[in-house]
């Protein structure tokens, strides 16, 4: 089974942590229902001296017994129905009304818990969890005017419970005055001497309400990280509360202050697989967001030694390894993922673009098949397919398959038509032989990115190689050489559009500096310098370099030049 990397950890959390608010509510526990009477009354109760008293209280015993025991038999309907009857004959005890009326919401029954939690909230002496309870009916029945009474109550009687606080917030954001919500939230901000779960529980309330408040995002953010500075320094072997706080810090984008809690957390959590992978997916996340790749792939890889089937944490290693230009370890990593799950769609394509990158260009269309043939038609798919197939110089189909591309992105996601995919479109066409269609997609990449030096090259050069444009071609051959002077084929271009230009002696420099920087020798630029030299009337320099050409790559042309230059 393939684990994702926070879906343990969060139910764990779940499991362990209590989240003060208006409407929080606990899973039903079977052993806790287990017990053999009603829950423990809030207050201290005199035995009734009336059999009437004798007898409620002797009902309300029973029916919570057999609701056990309906319970314990997994028959969910019946034990709740025998516990809503043992509330109701059993009206001042708190915590069977807060506990029946808890199950009541997770059935979605809020009028049923109305019944129970109303004449409970109006007793004299009843509790800010009761009345807290009442607002939330209320605001979850539409009675926002009586949640918002309520809940105001629920902060005369507990100021320094978050619950009146937040159902006030919440229901003052129902009726459209979202800035009167946050105002409630900053009345609580103003408690003093309040718990750490209380600040932190205040913080993911702020959250909130940067996706409400949009205009204030910032401002929003700021008061709930000063929230969570409140927050002392938590005892180490309280765990889930220090996971609380690192998690609001993390999602505020105060990472910097999540990772120390979350790297010492990891120490703390052999017991808890779960947890671990979960803190160690977030750490990841916090290292690659902050540029440190490095770290990154030390928790990921951490994840996968623990769960060698996590497929998640091999996808993005992959990533990782792409980024760095470790084609094989990507493709490994990649393949790793598919292994475990077969579904995760991303890991084709990025397994193709490793491949790719690997000159394995079969390898990358056995892969894109495979994905065509498990998911509908999409960019990254034919875009991928394209580039495979240029590779094999198959370009009528490349062209085929970028045209889908285009098609596909236009009518869902046009920002995936990037500079970067109308300059590939562009070559393939140019190699096509189709240059008309070639200058019209470098033009497009140029409009996206003005500045992209690899279109500005490959345009000017194209039409200098055709003696086309040449004050234009070396415009924009100028500009790609500011943003790469030391490029060996931005030099080599110049150099040609010079040459073209009737400009030899200017012409030379580029070249021979092309040639000094390039790692390999090159065919094409030896075959230039001997026509440059040959143009500068020095037949003996063109030769040898039309000669250097032919030892990199056989050419009739340049083998007819060097026939035909006279030697002295």
């Amino acid at each position: 089974m393939v684990h994702s990397p926070c879906r343990l950890a969060v139910t764990l959390i779940a499991g362990l942590l209590f989240a003060t608010g208006c409407g929080t509510s606990h899973p039903p526990s079977a052993t806790r229902a287990a017990r053999s009477s009603c829950p423990a009354r809030a207050t201290t109760q005199t035995p009734a001296d009336d059999e009437r008293s004798l007898a409620q209280s002797a009902k309300a015993h029973a029916h919570y017994a057999a609701g056990v025991v309906h319970e314990l038999n997994q028959e969910s309907d019946l034990a709740l129905e025998e516990f809503r009857e043992a509330a109701l004959n059993d009206p001042d005890n708190e915590a069977l009304i807060l506990d029946v009326s808890r199950r009541l919401l997770e059935r979605k029954q809020p009028a049923k818990a109305l019944e129970l939690v109303q004449p409970a909230a109006a007793r004299p002496g009843a509790s800010g969890a009761m009345l807290a309870r009442l607002s939330f009916l209320y605001a979850q029945l539409g009675k926002t005017d009586q949640a918002i009474e309520t809940a105001r109550a629920v902060i005369k009687k507990s100021p320094r419970s978050l619950a009146g606080y937040q159902c006030l917030s919440q229901s003052l954001a129902v009726a459209g005055q979202s800035d009167a919500g946050l105002r409630v939230l900053d009345e609580a901000a103003k408690q003093p001497e309040v718990s750490p779960e209380f600040l932190i529980a205040l913080a993911e309330l702020y959250a909130g309400y940067t996706v409400q408040i949009p205009s204030q995002r910032e401002a929003i953010r700021a008061r709930a990280l000063a929230a969570l500075d409140r927050v002392p320094r938590i005892a180490a072997a309280n765990v889930p509360l220090r996971l609380k706080l690192a998690d609001g810090l993390h999602q505020l984008g105060a990472s910097d202050k999540a990772a120390p809690i979350y790297l010492d957390l990891l120490a703390q959590l052999d017991d808890a697989p779960g947890l671990r992978e979960g803190v160690r997916s977030k750490l990841a996340e916090i290292f690659l967001r902050g540029g440190d790749p490095k770290r990154a792939a030390e928790q990921l890889e951490a994840i996968v030694r623990e769960d060698p089937a996590n497929a998640a944490a091999y996808f993005y290693l992959g990533n990782l390894a792409l980024d760095e230009q470790r084609a094989k370890d990507a493709a490994d990593y990649l393949k790793k993922a598919l292994l475990f799950n077969p579904e995760l769609e991303p890991a084709y394509y990025e397994l193709a673009n490793a491949q790719i990158a690997m000159n394995d260009v079969a390898g990358a269309v056995e892969t894109l098949e495979v994905a065509r043939k498990k998911f509908r038609q999409s960019f990254g798919l034919e875009y991928l397919t394209g580039m495979a197939e240029g590779r094999r110089k198959n370009y009528t189909a490349a062209i085929a398959h970028f045209t889908a591309a285009e098609v596909v992105a236009s009518a869902g996601d046009s920002k995936r038509l990037t500079h970067e995919f109308y300059f590939q479109f562009g070559a393939t066409c140019e190699r096509n032989g189709d240059r008309e269609q070639a200058v019209k997609h470098f033009q497009k990449s140029l409009e996206l990115k003005p500045d992209f030096d690899a279109a500005l090259n490959y345009l000017g050069y194209m039409w200098a190689e055709r003696g086309e444009k040449l004050d234009q071609a070396r415009d924009l051959i100028e500009k790609a050489l500011k943003v790469e002077p030391k490029n060996a084929a931005y030099l080599d271009s110049m150099g040609w559009v010079l040459f073209k230009q009737n400009q030899p002696k200017e012409a030379l420099g580029y070249i021979l500096k092309a040639v000094d920087l390039n790692e390999e020798p090159d065919a094409t630029l030896f075959d230039h310098l001997g026509d440059i030299y040959s143009a500068l009337d020095e037949p003996e320099k063109a030769r040898e370099a039309w000669r250097k050409s032919l030892g990199v790559e056989s050419s009739e042309v340049v083998k007819q030049k060097l026939e035909a230059s006279p030697a002295r």
